[in-house]
């Protein structure tokens, strides 16, 4: 995707017809500031031998959930590379990592200079800034269902979401990652996606 930034994506195990987003979710793999970050990481099959191989030469350094519901295979990856993780300071009761997080707020600066951000939409969501590869990571405040890069809908969307993101727009990026959907997106899909109504599913 860029220098030090790449993508593999499989099927959610939690996804189902009535999901109300498509199956396939992305994780990420940042290289930056000679720090390599896992974003969001859900595990390959052990039979997807590229993907292992790709991790194994250049191990990560560090792991990061951006949001709560997207805890996915953090513990596997801190057992497999003993490494630090990073995400949310609280969980859903039913899917709360084994593994200690080191807690990450809007504002928090990650190994390698990642930044975390506020989306404004109140779901505990921290995207990060890529200033390497001028790129902005999602978990779920942005999603591309058939392709089109939407704001994900939720009740403070005008108040507080969109002044969040619009906000966003000073960062100098030129990528935007998101987890649900296409995955890789412009910044002028970015600004947009600002000026549609929101996607409920």
């Amino acid at each position: 995707m860029a220098p030090g930034l790449w993508i593999w994506r499989l099927e959610c195990p939690d996804w189902s017809p009535d999901a109300g987003w498509e199956p396939l979710v992305a994780s990420t793999f940042v290289e930056s500031g000679g720090e390599r970050l896992l974003l969001d990481p859900l595990a390959p099959p052990v039979d997807a031998a590229e993907v292992w191989e790709r991790l194994d030469a250049r191990p990560p350094t560090g792991l990061v959930v951006l949001k709560p519901d997207h805890v996915r295979d953090i513990d596997l990856f801190v057992h497999r590379y003993r490494v630090r993780a990073f995400g949310p300071r609280l969980f859903f009761s039913d899917d709360v990592p084994n593994s200690k997080l080191e807690p990450i707020e809007p504002g928090s600066h990650l190994p390698g200079g990642i930044i975390a951000l506020y989306d404004g939409r109140g779901r505990n969501e921290t995207p990060l800034w890529l200033p390497e590869q001028r790129a902005l990571v999602f978990a779920d405040a942005l999603t591309a269902p058939g392709g089109e890069l939407r704001v994900w809908a939720s009740p403070w969307h005008e108040d507080r979401a969109l002044p969040a993101l619009r906000a966003l727009l000073e960062l100098p990026f030129e990528y935007v990652i998101v987890s649900h959907g296409e995955p890789l997106h412009t910044r002028a899909a970015y600004e947009h996606a600002l000026e549609l109504a929101p996607w409920s599913g």
